[in-house]
């Protein structure tokens, strides 16, 4: 029987491979997508466990204000910025300038 867990997490990598080069989401968007509104932070869990998965761009997942929260879990110290920076975006203080500009809203295609 599989873990639930692990289903969801596999649902979370679905959407983000969806988020488009230069975009980004939020883990509450994600979960909000996925029907589950209230687990944003089980989101951030599975972006967390997700960095030995080469397909899934965790660094394009943020905090609902454009925080990047979990910066630390990527190798090297500004890994996640400038990963970021590379498909131009902007990132000032640990925070995605212009958010709007480059927020994506994932749609249910999972």
């Amino acid at each position: 029987m599989p873990d639930i867990n692990e289903n969801f997490f596999e649902r979370v990598y679905a959407v983000a491979r969806q988020i488009p080069y230069g975009k980004v989401t939020s883990y509450g968007a994600i979960a909000k997508v996925l029907g589950a509104a209230r687990s944003a932070r089980m989101v951030g869990w599975a972006m967390n466990a997700s960095h030995n998965l080469e397909d899934v761009p965790a660094h394009r997942v943020v905090n609902r204000k454009g925080l990047l929260t979990g910066k630390h879990h990527f190798d090297g110290t500004n890994l996640m910025q400038q990963l970021l920076e590379s498909e131009g975006i902007i990132v000032i203080d640990n925070q995605i300038v212009d958010l709007e500009k480059h927020f994506w809203t994932p749609e249910v295609k999972v």
